[in-house]
């Protein structure tokens, strides 16, 4: 149970000091640069921008269909937006405590996000920031990840209802597909190049695959406690996912075949995934401060130690320009990266 409220909330490892950066003087209001973190053969410029509201424990991030990054604020109840310039934006969610979790860009113009703690999908309007919200069918669903589907329907995990949730976004009818493996406690779900949706069971120790009509298909993981969480479609078009329990990157084939690379930092916790720029699949590692990447042809790993101390750095995403962004929860600010 302890596994479940730790990742389900958020919740988020106190991280040591980050080692080989220098502080530079601030290259725009409200925000911070740190030059001088490098590998053999990289430099990287660190940026940060705090969010208005205190402790609002930014969550996850999406880039829309306007060019800005629109995030969760998992305890400001708020979806936020942040352009190009470095500028922030709020908008309150509705629903009072409400825990906004996932985010996604829905093909309609709207972002949808999840509300864990509300129990309800969330739809807010990119030009005048209105949200509209769905309540779930399934009592205690706690919905989490979510993601659209080449129809333009939206699809989402409900971590502890065991179940797939979609949800058109004309009507706002929700219809819930139950997993078969009990209490596997999807988290993430991303379209797959296949047409299809993808997502992690958590507790299931699984990488599960539907239809746009319904259909489950399961595939376990070799090791049995690998707690696979974030996923997302490679350059390659596998599926590649952090693995929490054993400190792994993983990648499955639209057929099924899995593979494990092993990070290079011991206890990193990998948490959050995404294909960069590069064609590269980068990665947050909460637990060793850091961001990396691997190669998805070599399997060669990269990290990056340019973290804010204690930052609970949690999810990463590409922005317009490319720069690779991420929410530091425990600082309350959202930051980028980018390679020089």
């Amino acid at each position: 149970m302890f596994k479940q409220f730790l990742i389900a909330m958020g919740a988020l490892v106190m991280l040591p000091s980050m080692l080989g950066v220098t502080f530079d003087a601030p290259s725009a209001p409200g925000e911070s640069t740190i030059t001088g973190a490098k590998t053999s053969k990289t430099n990287i410029v660190y940026s940060a921008f705090p969010v208005p509201t205190f402790d609002s424990r930014p969550t996850a991030l999406v880039l829309a269909a306007d060019g800005c990054l629109w995030f969760t604020e998992n305890l400001g109840n708020k979806i936020g937006r942040i352009d190009a310039r470095g500028v922030i934006a709020e908008f309150p969610i509705p629903t009072a405590n409400s825990a906004p979790a996932g985010i996604a860009q829905g093909l309609d113009g709207y972002v949808w996000f999840t509300e864990f703690a509300a129990n309800k999908i969330g739809r807010i309007n990119l030009v005048n920031g209105n949200i509209v919200e769905f309540a779930l069918p399934t009592v205690g669903a706690y919905p989490l990840g979510i993601t659209r589907a080449l129809d333009g329907t939206l699809w989402f995990t409900e971590s502890m209802g065991n179940k797939i949730g979609r949800i058109n976004p004309t009507t706002g009818t929700i219809v819930e597909f139950v997993i078969a493996t009990p209490n596997s406690m999807p988290s993430n779900i991303v379209l797959g190049a296949d047409g299809n949706l993808w997502f992690t069971e958590l507790l299931g120790n699984r990488i599960g695959r539907i239809t746009l009509d319904g259909t489950l298909t399961e595939f376990p993981l070799p090791d049995s406690n690998s707690d696979p969480y974030a996923i997302t479609l490679g350059p390659d078009l596998n599926l590649w996912f952090t693995e929490l329990g054993n400190n792994k990157i993983g990648r499955i084939t639209p057929r099924g075949a899995i593979t494990e690379f092993a990070i290079p930092t011991a206890n990193s916790v990998p948490y959050s995934i995404t294909t960069g720029p590069d064609g590269n699949l980068w990665f947050i590692e909460t637990g060793a401060n850091q961001i990396a990447h691997i190669n998805p042809t070599t399997g060669a790993f990269a990290e990056f130690s340019v973290l804010t101390p204690t930052s609970g750095v949690h999810t990463i995403a590409i922005g317009s320009s490319g720069q690779i962004w991420f929410t530091e929860s425990n600082t309350n600010n959202l930051a980028r990266i980018s390679a020089h």
